[in-house]
């Protein structure tokens, strides 16, 4: 009990002057209650220290005159984003409660009809977001990582620099059609599989389980940009261009309908070049224990061998997401994408490949109300003008370094997501940055299409932070990692993968029409 503590306690009793005739036992007795109950006024104070500063900063700027030509609509929406950022950020409330913040300001700050709230929530890309987290559980359900861990070791063979190669393309392969949450959790026991066959001692692994392990964490991170279905930012993105650009009755807008297979050209080869840098990278920072895993590969073997063949249940789950698969890339156009993704989830239930209780308990449900929440707030910025007014501020502070054009825009636009990404999601990096960058394109005469998918692939650029991105936060929670070695090697890789982005924007995009 801390000298405050009784000082309070003291002065409580002296405002009550009748308690000063309790007996000493019982006296002592609501001191000491007293004394709790201050204490845990004071711990809930500072656990929510982060929200009441975010509210009062969100109260203090619409209490100002609107900066320059921006409207009270468009302050009261940049409000609502700081508030929601410094949330997002520091996470004193549940992050699906910012949602529900987000829902209720548009209501009551805003004045906008609860039904044309509610309208804004429920797009294609929202839809395509539940639809996948639903698939991501009915593929987990299967539970084919030892064969998966088994497939690579018969193509890589046993050297370690080969098997983490391996792991690291058949993780980014995956993941750019399922997501990389889902694909970390698949591929976490391959790699805890070859570790612990390796050596039960942490201490005699230690840069071989940092090889393998990250070899899935960023496999995963850089090619969840690889198609639509990798990540939440990706549908996002899509959302955002069709919403601000795209007009039924103009043909020339037709461009800005990204469909699945445009998505995959413009990204998935950012993607695969980026491969063998991962394991380069990985190998320069830590310098694996074993050179060969040739006895893990056996014990691996023989646990095959023990579980027998595929079950026709397998291959029936395989079918199913093949053909969803396939629906994504021939008819999302006509159906949208959100729509195949829950087609492919019914398909499952149906089979009953996976129950709905799994199903229930195996998807965030607030993940999908906080992304719902997060593009209709972008939506309003559009709406209101507060996304074109920070983009020409933004470009004015661009324009004395030269930066406020071509490539320098689009360093600074990349360099700026990667920041963002690594102090909250990538889906809400993309969600809050997109409409800023798209109206910054439209200021500057730059392509929407370009800043876009520069600002959707940078969101993968979260490599430095156990809380970058779901993958590495599986990983980590493996307690093979330490938190230094994500920054130990994460400043290389982000150096990478911009350096490769800004290459294929000014070399390769051009080739293909953007």
């Amino acid at each position: 009990m801390n000298d405050t503590g009784f000082v309070l306690a003291r002065d409580s009793l002296q405002a009550h002057e009748p308690l000063r005739r309790m007996s000493r036992f019982r006296r002592f007795g609501y001191q000491r209650w007293l004394v709790f109950r201050n204490q845990i006024n004071l711990h809930y104070f500072w656990e929510k220290r982060w929200f009441f500063l975010a509210m009062m900063l969100g109260f203090a700027f619409l209490q100002m005159e609107p900066p320059g030509d921006l409207t009270h609509e468009g302050q009261i929406v940049l409000a609502m984003s700081l508030v929601a950022t410094i949330l997002f950020i520091t996470e004193p409330i549940p992050l699906p409660t910012v949602a529900l913040l987000i829902i209720i300001g548009q209501v009551v700050l805003l004045g906008l009809e609860s039904t044309e709230v509610a309208r804004s929530l429920m797009t294609d890309s929202v839809l395509f977001i539940m639809g996948s987290l639903m698939l991501a559980v009915a593929v987990v359900k299967q539970k084919l990582d030892k064969r998966i861990a088994w497939l690579i070791v018969r193509f890589t063979g046993t050297k370690t620099v080969w098997i983490c190669f391996g792991i690291s393309v058949v993780s980014g392969i995956l993941a750019s059609f399922v997501g990389e949450h889902t694909v970390a959790a698949m591929m976490l026991p391959v790699g805890l599989t070859l570790i612990t066959l390796t050596s039960q001692d942490a201490k005699k692994v230690r840069n071989l389980a940092a090889c393998l392990l990250f070899s899935i964490s960023y496999g995963c991170s850089i090619a969840g940009i690889g198609t639509p279905s990798g990540g939440a930012r990706n549908a996002i993105m899509i959302g955002y261009w069709k919403e601000f650009f795209y007009r039924p009755s103009d043909p020339d807008t037709y461009v800005y309908l990204v469909d699945y297979v445009h998505w995959m050209a413009y990204a998935y080869p950012v993607f695969l070049i980026q491969l063998p840098f991962v394991t380069l990278i990985l190998f320069t920072a830590f310098k694996p224990e074993y050179s060969d895993l040739s006895r893990a590969v056996a014990k691996l073997r023989m646990q095959i061998l023990l579980e027998g063949p595929l079950k026709p249940s397998d291959w029936v789950a395989v079918l199913i997401f093949a053909l969803v698969l396939a629906g994504w890339i021939t008819i999302s156009q006509d159906l949208g994408m959100g729509i195949i993704a829950i087609l492919g989830a019914a398909a499952f239930l149906i089979a009953g490949l996976v129950r709905w209780e799994d199903v229930n308990s195996g998807v965030n449900w607030g993940v999908v109300l906080l992304y719902a929440a997060a593009i209709s707030l972008g939506v309003q910025m559009k709406n209101t003008g507060a996304a074109e007014w920070v983009a020409q501020n933004f470009l004015g502070l661009l324009t004395p370094i030269g930066a406020d054009q071509g490539i320098g825009l689009w360093a600074a636009v990349s360099a700026l997501t990667t920041f963002v990404t690594n102090t909250m999601s990538n889906g809400a990096a993309v969600a809050v940055l997109g409409p800023i960058v798209l109206k910054m394109a439209t200021v500057a005469g730059e392509s929407p299409i370009i800043l876009g998918f520069i600002t959707a692939v940078s969101s993968a650029f979260a490599y430095l932070t156990v809380v970058g991105t779901p993958a590495c936060t599986i990983v980590y929670a493996s307690g093979y990692l330490k938190t230094t070695d994500f920054l130990r090697v994460g400043w290389r890789m982000a150096a990478m993968s911009i350096v490769l982005l800004m290459a294929a924007a000014w070399l390769y995009w051009p080739l293909i029409g953007v």
